[in-house]
C-alpha cells in the first residue's frame, strides 16, 4: 500500500466515522436543533473528509476536479441549508426540548400582560 493509498484510506475511514456521528445524533438528539447541529457539523465534515479521500485516490484527473467541486459545494450549501431551516423553526417558534429559556423570547414580555 503506497503512502498516498494510506492517506486516502485514512480520509476516507475518518469521514465515515463523521457520518456515523452524524447519523447517532440525528437519531439520539431531542429536539430540532440539536439534530440539525449533528446534520450540519458532523455530516458535512464526514461528506468532506470521504470526498478528499477518494479525489487522492483519483490523483490528478477530470474526476477528481469533479469531486473537488462537489466537495465545495457541500461545504458551502450544507451550513447554508441548516441555517435557513433553523430561521425557518425560529419563525414558527418551534421550541428546544429541555432544561432553561428560549434565547430569542424576551421573559420580560410575559410579564407585563
Amino acid at each position: 500500500m503506497t503512502p498516498l493509498e494510506l492517506v486516502a484510506t485514512a480520509f476516507i475511514v475518518v469521514g465515515t466515522f463523521f457520518g456515523l456521528v452524524a447519523t447517532i445524533g440525528i437519531i439520539r438528539l431531542p429536539d430540532l436543533y440539536s439534530r440539525l447541529h449533528a446534520a450540519s457539523k458532523s455530516d458535512t465534515l464526514g461528506s468532506v473528509l470521504s470526498l478528499a479521500g477518494l479525489a487522492v485516490v483519483l490523483g490528478l484527473s477530470t474526476e477528481s476536479v469533479k469531486l473537488v467541486f462537489l466537495l465545495v459545494f457541500l461545504f458551502v450549501t450544507s451550513p447554508t441549508a441548516a441555517h435557513a431551516i433553523a430561521r425557518a423553526a425560529k419563525e414558527q417558534e418551534v421550541e428546544p426540548i429541555g432544561e432553561g429559556s428560549v434565547p430569542w423570547i424576551d421573559d420580560t414580555e410575559e410579564g407585563d400582560g
